[in-house]
């Protein structure tokens, strides 16, 4: 159940870094991150964290004699 977790919440938190990235680089307009470069640089190491995040639950999901 916790992995399950881990999975969900990272990828909810690659798509937020995503978002955040979009607006920074000006994709997605109408919001005060908008063409903001520091956007441009937190996205994408929101991404990574929900990468890690999500690679943390998956890694987990293993089962015992496979690794």
């Amino acid at each position: 159940m916790k992995n399950g977790l881990l999975i969900a919440a990272g990828i909810v938190v690659i798509i937020i870094g995503a978002v955040f990235a979009l607006q920074g680089f000006g994709v997605i307009g109408g919001s005060a991150m908008s063409n903001n470069h520091t956007f441009e640089v937190v996205g994408p190491l929101v991404a990574l964290a929900g990468l890690a995040l999500a690679a943390l639950g998956l890694r987990h999901r293993v089962g015992p004699g496979i690794r």
